[in-house]
């Protein structure tokens, strides 16, 4: 999709469903890094860390006890408001969600000791200019091979028929180029079971997986056939696949 496409998708479904994905029921087989447990455990109690597309916040809320400073930005209005919902139940109060777009932070040159970005844009010139010297960036990016056998069922989807490790490449290009010396990658594709045909289509009609699902001739009619040849005793089967990228900033 292009940006703009995934803007108005973000706004539309953050509007509809504050990106609350909690009734999604779904099993996973296989490696599945959480981005912010790994950030805590690099972490320091005096870092200031930054969450690039926090969404609702509740992972970035999940580590408040490890850093002295966490801020989490959207470019959502209503991700902004679920987030800051979320904060008012835990009482933190070294929590900061501001509603801002990643390629114009308005933030100090190298006022944040840790970023993060999981499945959200970020600008790597951007993130450079906000990360301290020695510091790190975490992201987690969703990989061309996800959902593999839902794209080609319908002969369409997000990154459909992109060369695996594109992106991957095209990421630490930018990072590389944007002033991170040391970067290290991994990659991983997990298996998926979704509980009930009904988990996979919530996810369908609030995701960029098939654009515009349920609007081509042939849809439902298609997912009927996907949950028919791909159902089991544990639900319907797919993959994740995902890739990490951890860049520091070498000043030497």
């Amino acid at each position: 999709m292009s940006d703009i496409d995934y803007r108005a998708f973000y706004d539309r479904v953050g509007r509809a469903n504050g990106w609350d994905f909690s009734r999604v029921q779904v099993h996973v087989e296989g490696s599945s890094p959480d981005l912010y447990e790994e950030a805590r455990g690099i972490a320091r109690s005096s870092d200031l860390l930054l969450d690039i597309g926090t969404g609702g916040g509740e992972a970035l809320l999940g580590i408040r006890d490890a850093v002295h400073l966490l801020v989490g930005i959207d470019r959502s209005a209503d991700m902004i408001c679920t987030a800051a919902s979320n904060l008012a139940r835990t009482g933190a109060t070294n929590v900061r969600f501001v509603r801002m777009d990643a390629e114009r932070l308005a933030f100090p040159d190298r006022f944040f000791d840790i970023a993060t970005s999981r499945h959200a844009p970020f600008d790597a010139a951007e993130v450079a200019r906000v990360v301290a010297d020695e510091g790190v960036f975490l992201t987690q990016q969703v990989g061309e091979g996800d959902k593999a056998n839902l794209k080609a069922a319908f002969g369409r989807g997000q990154c459909y028929g992109v060369p695996e490790g594109t992106l991957l490449l095209e990421y630490t290009r930018r990072l590389s180029e944007a002033g991170f010396t040391e970067l290290e990658t991994s990659e991983y594709d997990a298996i998926e079971y979704y509980r009930t045909p009904e988990d996979l289509l919530f996810l369908l009609k609030h995701t960029p997986i098939i654009p515009d699902f349920g609007k081509a001739p042939g849809d439902f009619e298609k997912f009927d056939r996907f949950v028919r040849e791909q159902g089991c005793d544990q639900g319907v089967r797919t993959n994740a696949r995902r890739f990490v990228i951890r860049a520091r900033k070498r000043t030497s």
